[in-house]
């Protein structure tokens, strides 16, 4: 079968044989199939590929609509410049990290990088992690040679193992997945029930690794004023109503494998469909109160690799009442920019579409002012949330052939893209990282002083590299300081 002509096999309907074919003439959980893919998924076993996906369809709901609701809420303020988006965790997420301390350190940390952000861009922070679900990654190609041999590329735990005895695609995984979700978004809920984001608890803020005596003190500088922030709202009463007791962090990952998605796509009850109506037409949607939702994240976003206009992923993402990222990228047209708009947030839904830029160092000047015409130029002006991914266009291998990316290649990228929105009057609102709360050695460069020699130290990604933990919140001291020091030129 072709992964770029031919719709996929009939296990891909089979868990929703009870839709009407004439249905696929407007839109459903199916239509997908009848369009070309890319990063198809081809197993030798297919009935066992239908019965994993006939229990997903059985399985309750990951998240639920009034969560959903509640973060479109939360993206519409962020695209109106009311509200910075902070959207980090895994390049791949493995089922091994479904454990108390790894989930624990990623909570931590993305809570520790939002009080630097709010502190410095003095906007209530909205909290996305790469977590519960990032199972899948797409490849460049699906085999590569090991040891002399062909084998399939590793595509996330979801699909195969890393090892090479399991890299045979497995359709067992697709239910693992599932339940290694389901128990990671319940160890967070009831971690931030139980106070594990209780801003009355010290937090370690530890800055040894930093060794420039003028970042040292910058840092403490803003540590401190965080903290006595912090002890004041304490001290006059302002912290009674429990806002400082817990947050909300939503889930979010790549909706790559579209059988998957299918499976736990429910028609639901929509908490707000008086003000947030599906996009599609009246005719298409009986006026039944309820919409279609992906139930296994919060949020997804479409890939680099899979954002074809008239491919299986687009068709998908058009229907669900999600807020939908999208990637984009060198090879983005501006026609297809448009285009994807007009397809996936036809009714201007403000908030309802992340643009994901991630152009590279090099080439966000050049690139990134026309994406931003063209979008704010048309009826998607102040529509749209702009959220910078300054790593995956800065990737390169080092001379015995290890995957890396610099520090400053990254923040360069960051810095030139808050330039950008700048001069364009645009409002960049967020960023989307690569990164873990484990003192891994993956990037290069930032305070800790990692140099290509130390990558074997601590290096455990098995795709791409991240930030650790020092380096993550370096970051977010350093977009706290631009946006600190543009509120203090505006003011003078």
């Amino acid at each position: 079968m072709s992964s770029t002509s031919q719709p996929p096999s009939s296990s891909s309907g089979a868990s929703q044989a009870a839709l009407p074919r004439t249905v696929l003439r407007h839109w459903s959980p199916i239509s997908w199939t009848t369009k070309p893919i890319h990063q198809e998924a081809v197993y030798e076993d297919q009935k066992s590929v239908e019965r994993s996906l006939s229990k997903l369809t059985r399985l309750p709901p990951i998240v639920t609509p009034t969560e959903i609701v509640k973060l479109k809420e939360s993206l519409r303020d962020v695209a109106l410049g009311k509200a910075f988006l902070l959207q980090g965790g895994d390049c791949a997420e493995l089922f091994d990290y479904c454990e108390e301390n790894a989930i624990e350190s990623k909570i931590k940390l993305l809570l520790q990088m939002s009080l630097v952000l709010i502190w410095g861009a003095n906007k209530p922070v909205v909290r996305i992690a790469r977590m519960a679900g990032q199972y899948a990654k797409p490849r460049s190609k699906p085999t590569e040679i090991i040891d002399g041999e062909e084998t399939n590329s590793f595509r996330g735990d979801i699909l195969n193992g890393y090892p090479v005895d399991e890299r045979a695609l497995d359709p067992s995984r697709l239910v693992s997945a599932y339940l290694h979700s389901a128990a990671t978004l319940n160890f967070i809920r009831g971690s931030l029930s139980s106070g594990i984001a209780d801003l009355h608890r010290p937090l370690d803020w530890g800055l040894g690794h930093v060794h420039d005596p003028e970042l040292q003190v910058k840092y403490s500088n803003i540590v401190s004023s965080i903290t006595e922030s912090l002890r004041f709202m304490r001290t006059v009463g302002a912290d009674t109503a429990g806002q400082l007791q817990s947050v909300d962090l939503y889930t979010s990952h790549e909706g790559l494998l579209l059988d998957y998605e299918q499976s736990l796509t429910r028609r639901l009850k929509n908490p707000s469909r008086s003000t947030s109506r599906a996009k599609l037409s009246t005719a298409d949607i009986p006026d039944d109160g309820k919409s279609w939702y992906n139930t296994g994240a919060h949020f997804l976003w479409i890939g680099d690799r899979t954002r074809q206009i008239d491919g299986a992923h687009i068709e998908y993402f058009r229907g669900i009442e999600n807020p939908i990222g999208v990637k984009i990228g060198p090879t983005t047209s501006s026609t297809d920019l448009l285009a994807l708009l007009r397809i996936l947030n036809p009714s201007v839904e403000v908030g309802k579409i992340t643009l994901i830029t991630r152009y590279g160092a090099s080439k966000v000047r050049t690139l990134l002012p026309t994406h931003i015409r063209i979008v704010e130029g048309s009826e998607y002006a102040r529509s749209v949330v702009w959220q910078c991914d300054p790593m995956h266009g800065n990737t390169r291998s080092t001379a015995t052939g290890i995957k890396t990316r610099q520090f400053s290649d990254i923040f360069s990228e960051l810095q030139q893209t808050l330039a950008i929105h700048k001069q364009e009057g645009s409002y960049l609102g967020g960023v989307h990282l690569e990164l873990t709360g484990d003192a891994v050695t993956e990037c290069t460069g930032g305070s800790v002083g990692l140099a290509d020699e130390d990558l074997s130290l601590n290096y455990t990604s098995f795709c791409d590299p991240r930030l650790n933990e020092k380096q993550a919140l370096e970051m977010a001291f350093l977009i706290a300081g631009h946006y600190r020091s543009e509120r203090t030129i505006g003011s003078e």
